[in-house]
């Protein structure tokens, strides 16, 4: 296995400006349980509109797990998910996963690839091997994790995953130009307790870059309630209860900083390989009930940590972020604590801030991260500047309390953006458009774009 510096530096050009590098971070979703109003909804079209927004690139799905559409049992339905996908300017991510143990039986493993075989030939009968040729193909999800993925082995894992590689990969590469295909895992529960980066390691040493284009890993704020443990129903394992109120979300938006971190660890064990380093599943508080999240994963707090970890994400070098998830599910008159869109297509703090970091921050672009003063400590912000030299800056507020950046401390760059789109504690829930002075102000937890010309931004 080839070991060399971080991932930012595998393929950059030599003519980037001095503390400058180019951006490759590509933006994503899940889309899981809300694939009923996402496929059919009669506001579907403006899902769809939100994505691209978002500048959406790849949208997850499953074919065997969670509550999606069988393509055996359902073919319609399935299609109709993947259709939206595309309609949203998207490409899928099709993950298999997963059988019932146990995970060593090669008849389980068999039948198991016969389906996933089955699955990829019926896309390319449907779609065309000129359209499922730029998609992407994941094994498993979670695999160390026992309430999700099983709790496998990695020797369970990797022969699963060359079992199905080989014939799934044989079947696309001959529509591709190079003979790639984009096809990858293992989708690892990043968790503090998990050893997920020894799954990574040994993934990238048994595996060739013809079977592997990305790596996939996971992280969340935290997976324990944003309120007292025995006041849901909740399985803790052997951790402890979790802090709550300001503490809680302290401690949640302290962890920011890991996506930049666990990003280099990945980029420097993919070393010069032409392989992507995609962080799969980011949220604030992994859970679907909104009394166990207390808000956390939709409101300004959302959208705060949200915007600091796609910051860190750039800065580490990643190439993909992955919200979990796009379309919230709605039953009996109400959303889970996942979803950033509603399934009329109305957009929750946590999408506005996407959409305002996403509509001036680009795959492509050249970025710089200015913010290096110590008084300035909870302040994540990057400049970005457009291949017609345009600039524009997202500043984030990691903290509760209000906060004023310099314009000065952005850089000389940016002196000509006076204009600015503010969504923090005061703004109730909206994007506030204003012109900038000397100083940003954002009230507390919150995001501030500042550009040449807000008019170009969709912020409704």
């Amino acid at each position: 296995m080839t070991v060399s510096a971080d991932s930012s530096t595998r393929t950059e050009p030599t003519d980037i400006p001095a503390g400058w590098q180019r951006n490759r971070l590509r933006y994503g979703f899940n889309e899981i349980d809300g694939w009923p109003d996402f496929a059919f909804s009669e506001k579907r079209d403006e899902i769809y509109r939100r994505l691209r927004l978002m500048n959406t690139e790849i949208v997850r799905l499953f074919v065997y797990d969670k509550p999606v559409p069988s393509p055996f049992k359902n073919w319609r339905f399935f299609a109709a998910v993947v259709n939206g996908v595309l309609a949203s300017g998207a490409k899928p991510m099709i993950t298999f996963a997963k059988f019932e143990p146990p995970h060593d039986d090669p008849v389980r493993i068999d039948r198991f690839v016969k389906r996933s075989v089955e699955i990829v030939w019926s896309c390319l009968e449907e779609w065309g091997g000129a359209e499922v040729k730029d998609w992407y193909w994941c094994v498993w999800n979670e695999p160390n994790n026992p309430d999700v993925g099983g709790n496998l082995s990695y020797g369970d894992y990797i022969r699963i995953y060359r079992a199905v590689a080989e014939p799934v990969i044989e079947m696309i590469a001959p529509h591709t130009d190079d003979g790639r295909v984009k096809f990858g895992g293992p989708s690892i529960d990043g968790t503090q307790r998990a050893y997920w980066l020894d799954w990574i390691a040994r993934l990238l040493d048994d595996v060739d870059d013809r079977m592997l284009a990305f790596v996939n890993w996971h992280m969340y704020g935290d997976w324990r309630p944003a309120v007292p443990g025995d006041s849901v129903k909740v399985k803790l394992v052997e951790d402890p209860d979790s802090p709550n109120g300001a503490v809680f979300e302290a401690l949640c938006m302290a962890r920011t900083p890991q996506y930049e971190a666990r990003a280099r660890s990945v980029g420097r064990l993919i070393g010069d390989r032409d392989i992507l380093n995609f962080c799969g599943e980011l949220n604030s508080v992994a859970h679907h009930e909104h009394d166990f999240t207390g808000g956390l994963n939709r409101n300004v707090f959302g959208a705060a940590y949200y915007a600091s970890a796609i910051v860190n994400l750039m800065r580490g070098g990643a190439d993909l972020e992955m919200r979990w998830t796009a379309t919230a599910k709605h039953w009996e008159g109400r959303h889970d604590a996942y979803g950033m869109i509603s399934h009329l297509g109305e957009p929750t703090p946590a999408a506005l801030g996407k959409q305002l970091v996403a509509q001036h921050v680009r795959r492509g672009d050249l970025i710089r991260f200015p913010i290096a003063d110590a008084a300035l400590m909870g302040i994540d912000a990057v400049v970005a500047r457009r291949p017609d030299g345009a600039e524009s800056a997202v500043v984030v507020n990691t903290r509760p309390d209000a906060r004023s950046i310099s314009l000065a401390a952005l850089g000389e760059g940016v002196k000509g953006c006076l204009d600015v789109l503010r969504l923090d504690g005061s703004t109730n829930g909206r994007v506030r458009r204003e012109r900038a002075k000397d100083v940003i102000r954002l009230d507390g937890y919150g995001l501030a774009v500042l550009t040449d010309d807000c008019t170009k931004t969709v912020i409704d």
